[in-house]
């Protein structure tokens, strides 16, 4: 029996995950940026000052994902910049964001150098984000092999496809067990049954319905309207309690406002609005907000939409996991790992 698996990892998500999960408390709940570069130096790092604690919690993260979930093929993707496309598109898009604190900064680098010496592959891009080069290789893939994907990012819900599976990252492990035992109790399957990495819930098109509220391919659609602070994608303020229902009924953005266009006068717009509240349950008209912010709706969508036009650099063979244990043994002595 054929037990290929390729694993795509979210690596700019797995690798800040890991480095907050490991700081010191005196920097993680200090709030003064001047004040936490006192307490640098209590950050894990290696023999000649090189920071680790955030590559120290990856490494043994997917250490431990190949030693249970065994894949046999993978690829690790990463945001090089936030200058993307995106911005080409919308000045401000994660616009909300810090600058990254130079102890995980300088990790990025090394995570992205250590992982392709020890036979990994990395990938990342000055034009695309880290989801575009993880949606281009499942697009690429997915029909050759089973495939998975790791993140703890909503983004990658749109992934998700009869062939693509999404093992979403909880913030705590109770979190996913709840998620696990909601959707795989009632058939009767225990936790223990199925081999998903910590802290993940595997997510199905089915479950991404129930939990979401939207299939994956309406998520883009379902950002449209409801927006994404984290990334700063503005959405149509004010209406996001309506979004699902919209998009249960209409299915997409784009058919949403077709229905807008037909209404066309007041007096029709009316009785749309009174079959939005009867019918679909909508208490307060989203009408006025969706006519005034088309454009920014339409916008936001597009900057949800995960590309998969990413130029693929590595045939499925070369996606293969083949550790070179003496770079690997290299590496952690440099860093001084000792515990892998």
């Amino acid at each position: 029996m054929n037990n290929d698996k390729l694993l795509i990892v979210d690596g700019s998500s797995m690798l800040v995950t890991s480095y907050y999960g490991n700081l010191p408390k005196q920097i993680l709940f200090e709030k003064d940026e001047e004040k936490k570069k006192l307490y640098y130096n209590k950050i894990l790092h290696a023999p000649d000052g090189t920071y680790t604690n955030a590559i120290y919690g990856m490494l043994r993260t997917i250490k431990k994902i190949i030693d249970n979930q065994k894949p046999t093929h993978m690829v690790v993707c990463f945001d090089q910049t936030r200058d993307t496309f995106r911005r080409e598109m919308y000045a401000d898009y994660k616009g909300n964001r810090g600058e990254t604190p130079e102890p995980l900064k300088q990790q990025f680098m090394n995570m992205e150098t250590l992982l392709a010496d020890i036979g990994i592959v990395v990938e990342f891009s000055e034009k695309y984000e880290a989801d575009d080069i993880a949606g281009s290789y499942a697009a690429k893939y997915e029909k050759e092999i089973p495939t998975f994907v790791i993140s703890k990012d909503h983004d990658y819900l749109q992934l998700i496809s009869p062939y693509t599976r999404l093992w979403l990252v909880q913030t705590k492990q109770e979190a996913a067990d709840a998620l696990i035992d909601t959707y795989y109790g009632a058939f009767g399957i225990d936790k223990k049954d199925i081999s998903i990495p910590d802290k993940a819930f595997e997510v199905t098109p089915d479950i991404c319905r129930q939990e979401f509220g939207v299939y994956p391919e309406q998520i883009p659609d379902l950002k449209g309207i409801t927006g994404d602070s984290s990334d700063n994608i503005p959405g149509v303020k004010g209406v996001s309690s309506a979004a699902t229902p919209l998009l249960q009924y209409y299915g997409t953005l784009e058919k949403i406002y077709e229905a807008i266009d037909e209404a066309g006068t007041t007096a029709l717009q009316k009785s749309l609005t009174t079959f939005w509240k009867e019918s679909l349950g909508i208490s307060r008209s989203p009408l006025k907000a969706m006519i005034e912010h088309r454009e920014t709706a339409l916008l936001s969508k597009d900057l949800a939409t995960i590309r998969k036009n990413y130029e693929i650099h590595h045939s499925l063979d070369e996606l293969k996991i083949n550790i070179n244990e003496a770079a690997r043994d290299n590496w952690y002595k440099k860093l001084g790992i000792k515990s892998l």
